[in-house]
């Protein structure tokens, strides 16, 4: 299967860092506003990802004036009831936020606004820009979130602040979304890709299983009860008990080397 950097983009720039993969939407004239074509890349940048073993985190970036203005609104004009629920429309993007076990990082610059920031919470986590703006403004033409803003928002930044943001269309900035732990990170402009590359090295060259074992846990977290998530907890602990790769950590701990991992 080819890589995700082997195959032919339109909206999208994919490379590959070492062990991680850093996916740009590449749509300039429309401060990168996601359209039909944008998830379809999404789509096949995110499957190639999953199945290519060499890579360990991706990061997903846009551009300094935009992560992503929104949906694409010249696109969605024209439609009506029958031609968005006929084809499910935004269900790609929830297929999207499920398609790797892998975890991955939205490095967010300028405007993520509507579908944008909606894209950006579907991420592991958040490292912003000084000059992010977070927002779902769709009140302002006439909808509403339709791709799991007011839910995902809600969860992030509580009631009161998603509720004012979906109600008047309010933008929040940088370390707004930092303090109210929309964002992990807030760092400057000209370091957020270095920074967000960092961490994505850090996590690559962790233990595979762990590493994807933990991000399972921490949705977990998200969306059981407690003692549920407790009890989730308990038994991926125990089951990596039984790998090659805790025998090696904590033997390489003890010895004080770096550890080999092999994902077994």
């Amino acid at each position: 299967m080819k890589g995700a950097e082997d195959m032919a983009y339109e909206t999208l720039l994919v490379e590959q860092h070492e062990a991680v993969t850093l996916v740009t939407l590449n749509r300039p004239k429309a401060l990168n506003a996601l359209n039909s074509q944008v998830l379809a890349e999404l789509q096949m940048a995110f499957a190639a990802y999953e199945a290519d073993d060499s890579q360990g985190c991706l990061v997903l970036t846009g551009s300094e004036k935009a992560f992503a203005a929104g949906a694409d609104i010249k696109e969605m004009q024209p439609q009506n009831f029958a031609d968005m629920y006929g084809v499910d429309k935004f269900s790609g993007y929830d297929a999207l936020s499920r398609s790797t076990r892998k975890p991955w990082i939205a490095a967010v610059a300028g405007y993520a606004l509507g579908g944008g920031c909606e894209l950006a919470m579907m991420a592991d986590y958040i490292i912003a820009a000084e000059t992010a703006k977070f927002g779902q403004p769709e009140v302002t033409l006439g909808i509403a979130p339709g791709m799991g803003g007011s839910q995902r928002l809600t969860r992030a930044v509580g009631k009161a602040k998603a509720m004012q943001m979906c109600l008047t269309g309010r933008m929040m900035g940088a370390e707004e979304a930092e303090r109210a732990s929309l964002v992990a990170q807030v760092v400057l402009a000209g370091k957020l890709l270095e920074e967000a590359l960092n961490q994505a090295r850090t996590i690559a060259g962790l233990g595979p299983l762990a590493v994807k074992a933990n991000k399972e846990l921490v949705n977990a977290a998200f969306e059981t009860s407690l003692s549920e998530g407790v009890h989730f907890e308990r038994r991926i602990f125990f089951g990596l008990a039984s790998t090659q790769d805790k025998q090696e950590g904590m033997t390489a701990f003890i010895e004080k080397r770096k550890a080999g991992w092999t994902g077994k």
